[in-house]
């Protein structure tokens, strides 16, 4: 079977609706960059005319399916994950899932995470020889060290090089990530960004209201970090950084937006911050608009959803330089990188930027001029296309030449 002949001669006349099982154990109102990632395509396939039956864990008593046959949304049991109450993890349910695509068949399985539903998924996509795309989200392997398991890195890292090697295309958001699991035998990559709100997150909702409540007045500076309060989020260079920056900068004020298991401790070290806890939709993004500089030291990211939406919010951000920050900031023009794991570089950029507000306001500026050309429309195009390719096979990966296509644009449907 010449699938990349078959597949390039279908894709330009086959502008059809798909049928499409979304598999992932994370969704809103659940908060991280996995939930938010996944309700974009989803309803962004929904609105391309595509029909999505989303499958994922039961969030609480309260969720229930749509309608009663499952079409629309399957919801299957599932358990909270320790640390994170909040979020719940798919128990095994191949057998379910089996019965259900038995009767209603998609066209494709799509599985954003690797935990227990979706390798059933992938279990029973195979089994009823349904084509089957994944996403590779989160770094579960380097996770690992950050909660005392580092001598599982080797067999996690060997558990999701198997999974994403049975499905026919693993989508990444960086090229940096495809590069890094290229080299560790990881086949069949295709790098499909994320986009960014820029309706919600927008320098237009600043508020000096807000501020003056952190005890901020309008030309101080404000350091903000927006994300979870975790082990692996790597906060301590935020804080060195913020302790340097006193020195010099002796108003300065540093918010933490987020929640999560290392909140005492970074209280314990760091009672001067403010902690202003989880914050949604456009009480987030009036959050992100009232600060001045963005600090982002994690080295645990696939992506990292919350540099763009700063970038979108017009605050000057200093990262290390990979994953969205690599792809997306150009040092010294829209925002300030540092060598990955570069304490010390981390907390001199933090340090030089907090002293000068014209510079911190012109990245920021041109950060926002980036995030404008993030449209998830067009990402979410991006992935339709992809998806739109690998329905159109049945068994076999897509070759080279079908993604050299779609990465230059030259195939669409």
């Amino acid at each position: 079977m010449e699938i990349d002949s078959i597949v390039l001669d279908k894709l330009p006349v086959m502008n059809k609706s798909l049928r499409v099982a979304f598999v992932t154990e994370t969704y809103p109102p659940e908060i991280n960059g996995v939930a938010n990632t996944a309700v974009h395509f989803v309803e962004g396939l929904r609105a391309r005319n595509h029909e999505i039956q989303l499958v994922r864990p039961r969030q609480s008593r309260a969720s229930r399916m749509e309608d009663e046959t499952g079409r629309r949304e399957l919801l299957l049991r599932g358990l909270p994950i320790p640390r994170y109450p909040d979020l719940r993890m798919g128990l095994p349910a191949k057998r379910a899932l089996v019965r259900m695509w038995s009767h209603y068949r998609p066209d494709i399985v799509h599985i954003v995470t690797e935990e227990p539903l979706g390798w059933s998924a992938l279990q029973a996509a195979l089994k009823l020889r349904i084509p089957v795309s994944s996403d590779f989200r989160t770094n579960f392997h380097a996770y690992s060290r950050h909660y005392g398991i580092g001598w599982l890195r080797n067999p996690i890292a060997a558990y999701l090089r198997k999974f994403h090697n049975r499905t026919l295309l693993t989508m990444v958001p960086t090229e940096s990530l495809r590069s890094e699991l290229a080299a560790t035998g990881f086949r069949n990559l295709r790098v499909v960004a994320r986009g960014v709100d820029t309706e919600l997150f927008t320098p237009a909702r600043r508020s000096n209201a807000l501020r003056a409540s952190w005890g901020v007045a309008p030309h101080e500076i404000v350091l903000l970090h927006v994300g979870r309060l975790a082990p692996e989020k790597n906060l301590g260079p935020v804080i060195a950084a913020y302790e340097r920056i006193l020195h010099t900068v002796p108003r300065a004020k540093l918010v933490f937006v987020g929640d999560g298991p290392a909140r005492d401790s970074l209280r314990a070290r760091c009672p001067d911050a403010i902690y202003a806890g989880m914050r949604t939709g456009e009480d987030l993004a009036t959050h992100y608009a009232s600060g001045d500089v963005f600090l982002f030291p994690s080295v645990t990211e696939t992506f990292g959803n919350v540099t763009v939406e700063a970038m979108a919010s017009g605050l000057a951000v200093v990262a290390y330089e990979y994953a969205a920050a690599a792809d997306h900031i150009v040092h010294g023009r829209n925002g300030l990188l540092v060598r990955y794991g570069d304490l010390e570089g981390f907390v001199h950029q933090a340090k030089a930027l907090a002293a000068d507000r014209a510079s911190s306001r012109a990245l920021g500026e041109r950060a926002r001029q980036t995030a404008e050309t993030l449209a998830w429309s067009r990402v979410v195009g991006q992935f339709e296309t992809l998806l739109l390719a690998v329905a159109s096979t049945q068994s076999e990966p897509l070759g080279a030449s079908l993604v050299d296509a779609v990465a230059s644009g030259g195939v669409r449907p």
